[in-house]
C-alpha cells in the first residue's frame, strides 16, 4: 500500500469526479452494466474507470461474484470519502445559489425535535457576514440519525442531545444549555394533577404521547418510573413532532406527556395544553452543538454557531 504523501499526490493528478460518481454506484448496484447504464456510457468504459481507480489505490476496491460486487476493507474506506466528496459537492452547489441570490451562504442544520422555534429563527436571524445573511435547510429527527448524517457530510452541523449512549467518533460538541422536564396534559387534568403531589402510579393510567424510543429524552423518562417502582407506560401515540403531541394532548383529556419546559411553554401558547406545576429535581442531557472533528470551519458555520451560543445564553 503507498504512503499517504505518495497516495494523495495519484488522487490529486488522476482523480475525476466520473470515478466518485462510478464508485458510489457500483456499490448502489452491484453490477458493471447497470452502471454504465446510469452513467449513459458503455461497460468497458465503466470497467477501464474502475481500472484506473484501482491502480491510483493500488489495490482492489471490490470484489466479484455470481452475486455481484461487493466492496473491499479498502472500498468501504474509498466509498464513504467518495460520497460525503459529493454531499460537499452539492453543498457548494446550494452555497453558490445562495450567494448569486444575495444571501452569505447555505447551511444544513440537523435539529432534534424538542428545540423552540423561536431559539433557531433568532440564531440564524443574527447570522450575518459581511452584512448578507444565509439560507438554511432545516432536518429534523432524533440525535442518533442526525449525527450518522453529520459524519457523512450530509449536515454542516447538529444541534442534538449530548448523552453516553451516543457515539462521539470524529465529532466535536460543546453544551449550549439545559433544558429541565415538564409534565404537560390537557388543561382541565392539567389543573388537577396540579393540585396536590403526584402520584407516579396514577400517571402511569393515564394516555401518555411521548418520543420516539432509544432517545435520550424517552429513556429518562422509563427511568423515572422505575425509580419510583411504577412499570413505565406504553405510550398511547410516539412521534417526533412537538407539534403533533401538543394537538393530541389538547383533544384528549386523559392525555399526558413530559417535555423540555420551553417546548412546554411554547405548546401551552400554541396549541392549548396544560403545564403542571412540578418540578422533577432532574434536568434532561442538555442541548449540544455538534460538528465535524479536524476539520476548518467556513465562516458562516462558525457565525451560525457564535449566534446560537448568545441566543441560548440570553435564553432565546
Amino acid at each position: 500500500m503507498l504512503r499517504s504523501d505518495e497516495l494523495q499526490a495519484r488522487l490529486r493528478a488522476r482523480l475525476k469526479m466520473r470515478h466518485l460518481v462510478m464508485l458510489c454506484l457500483i456499490e448502489q448496484h452491484g453490477s458493471l452494466t447497470r452502471v454504465a447504464e446510469h452513467m449513459a456510457t458503455t461497460q468497458p468504459a465503466v470497467t477501464h474507470a474502475l481500472a484506473e481507480l484501482e491502480a491510483m489505490f493500488g489495490a482492489a476496491l471490490f470484489t466479484r461474484s455470481v452475486r455481484g460486487m461487493a466492496p473491499t476493507p479498502l472500498g468501504k474506506a474509498a466509498l464513504g470519502r467518495a460520497q460525503a466528496m459529493l454531499q460537499d459537492l452539492g453543498h457548494w452547489a446550494r452555497d453558490m445559489e445562495a450567494v448569486g441570490a444575495g444571501h452569505a451562504a447555505h447551511l444544513q442544520i440537523g435539529v432534534i425535535p424538542f428545540i423552540p422555534g423561536r431559539l433557531l429563527a433568532a440564531a440564524i436571524g443574527r447570522t450575518r457576514l459581511q452584512g448578507r445573511g444565509i439560507t438554511v435547510t432545516i432536518h429534523e429527527n432524533t440525535s442518533n440519525h442526525l449525527l450518522a448524517q453529520l459524519r457523512a457530510h450530509a449536515l454542516d452541523c447538529v444541534v442534538g442531545r449530548a448523552s453516553p449512549i451516543l457515539s462521539m467518533d470524529g465529532l466535536v460538541h460543546e453544551v449550549l444549555y439545559e433544558q429541565e422536564p415538564r409534565l404537560i396534559a390537557h388543561r382541565r387534568l392539567a389543573t388537577r394533577l396540579g393540585r396536590g403531589p403526584l402520584s407516579w402510579a396514577e400517571l402511569a393510567q393515564l394516555d401518555w404521547v411521548l418520543g420516539q424510543r432509544d432517545t435520550p429524552m424517552r429513556e429518562q423518562i422509563t427511568d423515572f418510573f422505575l425509580r419510583a417502582n411504577v412499570p413505565p407506560p406504553a405510550p398511547l401515540v410516539e412521534s417526533l413532532s412537538a407539534k403533533v403531541i401538543g394537538e393530541l394532548i389538547a383533544a384528549n383529556e386523559r392525555a399526558v406527556s413530559i417535555v423540555p419546559a420551553d417546548i412546554a411553554e411554547e405548546l401551552a401558547r400554541l396549541a392549548g395544553v396544560g403545564v403542571v406545576a412540578h418540578r422533577f429535581g432532574w434536568t434532561l442531557p442538555p442541548v449540544t452543538l455538534f460538528r465535524r472533528a479536524q476539520e476548518s470551519v467556513r465562516a458562516a458555520d462558525a457565525l451560525f454557531a457564535q449566534a446560537l451560543r448568545e441566543v441560548c445564553r440570553a435564553g432565546g
